[in-house]
């Protein structure tokens, strides 16, 4: 048996948070890379990894499979979701396509609100950079990208690049802890809101495809081997 988990000032959580939070640190265990592409996710292990009940990591992996995260197979039970170089390839190409017609639709200049949307959404995602916050790096990055594409004013594009970015997760959020791929994101989202201030869309649209690019070629890198054109 558990005991309830509680929060840091020893308030119980209710079984809604206490779920929310056994997803949350699966969710980044595996997009942060300490569970590798591919291994398994044994249900005894995670639940004493995060001293929850089986009924949550059950429904914890069922949830990150809906995602897209987590595989789950009769007799072989929950693995990280590996993705072919094959794969990769293929849902960055589509990745690639939304991201470019949304840059290509927002209007240049862009307003000043959306421009001091970002701006702040910058700070704080350089705060958490400096913080070394992985879990608040990964949020504020997520944030300025769905604000940056919202300026597209087309709803149903912005949601079909939302589920792009969170199938891209176990391939991109590791990316978000390495040193060198988080200086070259800080200054990409900045040239960004230049980018925004003026008329080149063309140039804008390229940055935003651009950018996504390190964290592609960083999980080819690490999937690596035989494996890699499964």
């Amino acid at each position: 048996m558990t005991s309830q988990a509680t929060l840091p000032d020893g308030t119980p959580l209710s079984r809604e948070e206490e779920q929310a939070e056994v997803i949350r640190r699966l969710e980044e265990d595996i997009i942060f890379g300490r569970f590798a592409p591919g291994s398994r996710l044994i249900e005894d292990t995670l639940m004493n990894r995060y001293g929850a009940s089986r009924h949550f990591v059950r429904q914890a992996l069922f949830q990150l499979e809906r995602r897209g995260i987590v595989l789950r197979e009769k007799n072989v039970g929950a693995t990280v979701r590996f993705y072919s170089a094959g794969e990769v390839s293929q849902i960055y190409e589509v990745r690639e396509m939304l991201t470019r017609q949304a840059a290509l639709m927002i209007a240049l200049p862009a307003p000043p609100e959306l421009i001091a949307q970002l701006s702040e959404l910058q700070r704080l995602y350089c705060a958490k950079a400096d913080a070394h916050d992985l879990r608040g790096i990964h949020e504020a990055n997520d944030a300025f990208h769905l604000a940056l594409f919202s300026a597209c004013g087309n709803p149903y594009l912005v949601r079909s690049l939302q589920d792009y970015m969170n199938l891209t997760l176990p391939m991109r959020a590791k990316n978000l802890a390495d040193k060198q791929g988080l200086a070259q994101s800080r200054r990409q989202h900045d040239l960004m809101i230049e980018l925004l201030k003026g008329r080149d869309s063309w140039a804008l649209a390229q940055l935003c495809v651009d950018h996504m690019q390190f964290s592609k070629s960083d999980y080819l890198g690490r999937i690596g081997g035989d494996r890699a054109d499964a």
